[in-house]
Protein backbone atom coordinates (compact mmCIF):
# COMPACT_ATOMS: atom_id res chain seq x y z
CA UNK A 1 0.00 0.00 0.00
CA UNK A 2 1.39 3.38 -0.98
CA UNK A 3 1.21 6.28 1.43
CA UNK A 4 2.28 8.96 -1.05
CA UNK A 5 0.60 12.29 -0.35
CA UNK A 6 1.15 16.01 0.02
CA UNK A 7 2.87 16.58 3.33
CA UNK A 8 5.16 18.69 5.46
CA UNK A 9 8.93 18.33 5.85
CA UNK A 10 8.55 18.77 9.61
CA UNK A 11 7.03 15.28 9.72
CA UNK A 12 10.34 13.74 8.56
CA UNK A 13 13.45 13.40 10.73
CA UNK A 14 16.30 14.70 8.55
CA UNK A 15 18.73 11.78 8.68
CA UNK A 16 19.75 12.43 5.06
CA UNK A 17 19.16 15.57 3.05
CA UNK A 18 20.20 16.05 -0.58
CA UNK A 19 19.33 18.75 -3.06
CA UNK A 20 18.58 17.98 -6.71
CA UNK A 21 19.15 20.73 -9.29
CA UNK A 22 17.92 20.68 -12.88
CA UNK A 23 20.55 21.49 -15.54
CA UNK A 24 18.29 21.58 -18.61
CA UNK A 25 16.89 18.87 -20.84
CA UNK A 26 16.61 15.75 -18.67
CA UNK A 27 19.88 16.35 -16.75
CA UNK A 28 20.13 16.79 -12.99
CA UNK A 29 22.73 17.00 -10.25
CA UNK A 30 22.09 15.74 -6.73
CA UNK A 31 23.98 15.58 -3.48
CA UNK A 32 24.64 16.84 0.01
CA UNK A 33 25.83 20.40 0.52
CA UNK A 34 29.59 20.82 0.48
CA UNK A 35 30.55 17.44 -0.96
CA UNK A 36 30.80 16.07 -4.52
CA UNK A 37 27.47 15.40 -6.18
CA UNK A 38 26.19 12.89 -8.70
CA UNK A 39 24.76 13.67 -12.11
CA UNK A 40 21.77 11.91 -13.60
CA UNK A 41 20.34 12.03 -17.10
CA UNK A 42 16.82 10.86 -17.84
CA UNK A 43 18.06 9.74 -21.27
CA UNK A 44 21.25 8.10 -19.90
CA UNK A 45 23.20 10.01 -22.56
CA UNK A 46 25.54 12.12 -20.39
CA UNK A 47 25.22 10.40 -17.00
CA UNK A 48 23.46 7.45 -15.38
CA UNK A 49 19.67 7.51 -15.49
CA UNK A 50 17.75 7.72 -12.20
CA UNK A 51 17.09 3.95 -12.40
CA UNK A 52 20.81 3.35 -13.07
CA UNK A 53 21.52 5.46 -9.97
CA UNK A 54 19.03 3.38 -7.96
CA UNK A 55 20.58 0.04 -8.88
CA UNK A 56 24.07 1.54 -8.47
CA UNK A 57 23.07 2.57 -4.94
CA UNK A 58 22.01 -1.02 -4.25
CA UNK A 59 25.34 -2.34 -5.52
CA UNK A 60 27.30 0.31 -3.64
CA UNK A 61 25.49 -0.33 -0.39
CA UNK A 62 26.09 -4.09 -0.54
CA UNK A 63 29.71 -3.56 -1.66
CA UNK A 64 30.48 -1.49 1.45
CA UNK A 65 29.10 -4.28 3.62
CA UNK A 66 30.90 -7.07 1.73
CA UNK A 67 34.26 -5.28 2.01
CA UNK A 68 33.68 -4.52 5.71
CA UNK A 69 32.72 -8.13 6.47
CA UNK A 70 35.72 -9.57 4.59
CA UNK A 71 38.05 -7.06 6.28
CA UNK A 72 36.81 -8.25 9.68
CA UNK A 73 37.83 -11.77 8.60
CA UNK A 74 41.25 -10.31 7.67
CA UNK A 75 40.67 -11.27 4.04
CA UNK A 76 40.25 -7.88 2.39
CA UNK A 77 39.66 -8.24 -1.35
CA UNK A 78 42.21 -6.86 -3.79
CA UNK A 79 39.39 -5.81 -6.10
CA UNK A 80 35.60 -5.90 -6.16
CA UNK A 81 33.28 -5.39 -9.11
CA UNK A 82 29.53 -5.84 -9.22
CA UNK A 83 27.59 -6.03 -12.46
CA UNK A 84 23.94 -5.22 -11.75
CA UNK A 85 21.30 -6.51 -14.13
CA UNK A 86 17.82 -5.14 -13.60
CA UNK A 87 14.60 -6.20 -15.29
CA UNK A 88 11.95 -3.51 -15.64
CA UNK A 89 8.21 -3.77 -16.11
CA UNK A 90 6.95 -3.37 -19.66
CA UNK A 91 4.14 -1.00 -18.64
CA UNK A 92 4.36 2.47 -17.13
CA UNK A 93 5.66 3.00 -14.54
CA UNK A 94 8.61 0.89 -15.71
CA UNK A 95 9.56 -0.11 -12.19
CA UNK A 96 12.38 -2.51 -11.43
CA UNK A 97 10.87 -5.99 -11.02
CA UNK A 98 14.00 -8.19 -10.66
CA UNK A 99 17.65 -7.56 -9.87
CA UNK A 100 20.74 -9.75 -10.14
CA UNK A 101 24.04 -8.74 -8.54
CA UNK A 102 27.05 -10.51 -10.11
CA UNK A 103 29.99 -10.06 -7.73
CA UNK A 104 33.53 -10.44 -9.03
CA UNK A 105 35.98 -10.53 -6.12
CA UNK A 106 39.73 -10.72 -6.55
CA UNK A 107 41.92 -11.70 -3.64
CA UNK A 108 44.13 -14.68 -2.88
CA UNK A 109 43.04 -14.95 0.75
CA UNK A 110 39.30 -14.72 0.13
CA UNK A 111 37.55 -18.06 0.56
CA UNK A 112 34.45 -18.77 -1.51
CA UNK A 113 32.21 -19.71 1.43
CA UNK A 114 33.25 -16.57 3.33
CA UNK A 115 32.63 -14.36 0.31
CA UNK A 116 29.20 -15.93 -0.27
CA UNK A 117 28.32 -15.45 3.41
CA UNK A 118 29.45 -11.81 3.25
CA UNK A 119 27.26 -11.22 0.18
CA UNK A 120 24.29 -12.95 1.78
CA UNK A 121 24.59 -10.84 4.94
CA UNK A 122 25.08 -7.65 2.92
CA UNK A 123 21.97 -8.20 0.79
CA UNK A 124 19.64 -9.78 3.32
CA UNK A 125 20.63 -8.10 6.59
CA UNK A 126 22.81 -5.00 6.44
CA UNK A 127 22.08 -3.05 3.24
CA UNK A 128 19.73 -0.16 4.04
CA UNK A 129 19.17 0.50 0.33
CA UNK A 130 17.92 -3.07 -0.19
CA UNK A 131 15.65 -2.77 2.82
CA UNK A 132 14.28 0.51 1.46
CA UNK A 133 13.12 -1.22 -1.72
CA UNK A 134 9.97 -3.30 -2.08
CA UNK A 135 10.51 -6.45 0.02
CA UNK A 136 8.79 -8.45 -2.75
CA UNK A 137 11.45 -7.38 -5.29
CA UNK A 138 13.49 -10.50 -6.10
CA UNK A 139 17.22 -9.84 -5.65
CA UNK A 140 19.58 -12.66 -6.58
CA UNK A 141 23.35 -12.80 -6.64
CA UNK A 142 26.26 -14.82 -7.95
CA UNK A 143 29.98 -14.88 -7.22
CA UNK A 144 33.04 -15.13 -9.42
CA UNK A 145 36.11 -15.45 -7.20
CA UNK A 146 39.42 -14.70 -8.88
CA UNK A 147 42.89 -15.33 -7.47
CA UNK A 148 44.76 -12.21 -6.41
Amino acid sequence: MKHDTLGNVDAVRADNTVTLTWHGDRQFESGRAGVPSIRMDGDAATAPSPVDALISALAGCTAVDVVDILKKRRTEPGALEIVVTAQRADATPRRVVKVHLAYRITGGGVERDHALRAIDLAVTKYCSVRDSLDPELPVTWSLELLPG
